[in-house]
C-alpha cells in the first residue's frame, strides 16, 4: 500500500476531484482528514472510505468565511496524530464567466480567498506538522488557465496563476527540507465546476475524477521524494502505476 500509516488532508473532499483523491488515498492505506464546507457531501465521502475498510475524519470548514479556524484544525491534528504527510489544496471556486470590466470586486475577493489565501494559510499553519513527518507532500490543484490567461475566466484564471507562483515560492523556500510542494493541472475533467464553465459539453467525452487520481498518488508517495516545484499534468499520468 503506497500510503500506509500516513495522514492526509484533502480540501474540497466532498465532491469531484477532492472526493476521488481522498478515496484513492484511503484505499492506499492513508488516514484521511476530509475538509470541506458541506457536511452532507463530506459524510458521503466518509461513508465510501469506510465501506472499503479505510479510515477518515470529517473537518467541516468554510474556507471563504472561516480561515480563522485553521489554527484550531492544526491543533486538533497535533493532538491526534502529531504529524501530517500529505496536504492536497484542492478546494476552489470558479466564479462567473464574464469580462474583467464587469467583474464584481466582492466576488473577485472571495475567489482569491478560497483559491489562493486558503492554500497559503493552510500550508503555513500546517507546516510544523508537515515537517514532523519523515517526508511530506503538498499538492496544489491548478488549471491550464493558471499558466496562460484566457478571456472571460476572470478571477479564476488570475487566482490559479497566483497559486502556481505561490507553489513555486513555497517549493524554493522549502528546498532541502523534508517537505516538497508541487502542482497538478487536472485538465478538462467531468466535474460540476467543468459543467458550469462548459454547459454544452458532453461529460462522457472527459476523464472522470477517478481517471486522474494516479498523479496524486504519485506525488503523495515516496516515488516522488525528489520532485519539488514541478507542475504535473494529470492526463500525462493516467497510466502510472507504482
Amino acid at each position: 500500500m503506497l500510503l500506509a500509516d500516513r495522514i492526509a488532508l484533502v480540501t474540497g473532499a466532498g465532491t469531484g476531484i477532492g472526493r476521488a483523491v481522498a478515496i484513492a488515498c484511503a484505499r492506499e492505506g492513508a488516514t484521511l482528514l476530509l475538509l470541506g464546507r458541506r457536511k452532507k457531501y463530506l459524510e458521503e465521502t466518509y461513508d465510501r472510505i469506510l465501506e472499503q475498510g479505510g479510515r477518515a475524519s470529517i473537518v467541516p470548514l468554510n474556507l471563504e468565511k472561516e480561515l480563522h479556524r485553521v489554527p484550531e484544525v492544526a491543533q486538533e491534528i497535533v493532538q491526534r496524530f502529531g504529524r501530517l504527510h500529505v496536504l492536497v489544496n484542492n478546494a476552489g471556486l470558479l466564479g462567473v464567466m464574464t469580462p474583467l470590466a464587469a467583474y464584481e470586486p466582492p466576488l473577485w475577493e472571495s475567489l482569491f480567498r478560497v483559491n489562493v489565501t486558503a492554500p497559503f494559510y493552510l500550508t503555513q499553519q500546517l507546516l510544523p506538522l508537515l515537517r514532523a513527518a519523515p517526508a511530506a507532500s503538498v499538492i496544489n490543484v491548478t488549471s491550464s488557465v493558471g499558466h496562460a490567461g484566457r478571456a472571460y475566466w476572470g478571477a479564476y484564471a488570475a487566482s490559479k496563476a497566483a497559486l502556481v507562483n505561490l507553489s513555486e515560492t513555497w517549493a524554493q523556500e522549502l528546498a532541502g527540507s523534508t517537505v516538497r510542494v508541487n502542482t497538478v493541472n487536472p485538465g478538462g475533467t467531468a466535474t460540476a465546476m467543468r459543467a458550469k464553465a462548459y454547459p454544452g459539453e458532453d461529460p462522457k467525452t472527459l476523464p472522470t475524477p477517478e481517471d486522474i487520481v494516479p498523479v496524486f498518488l504519485y506525488l503523495a508517495s515516496d516515488h516522488s521524494r525528489e520532485i519539488n516545484g514541478q507542475h504535473l499534468a494529470a492526463r500525462d499520468w493516467r497510466d502510472w502505476q507504482p
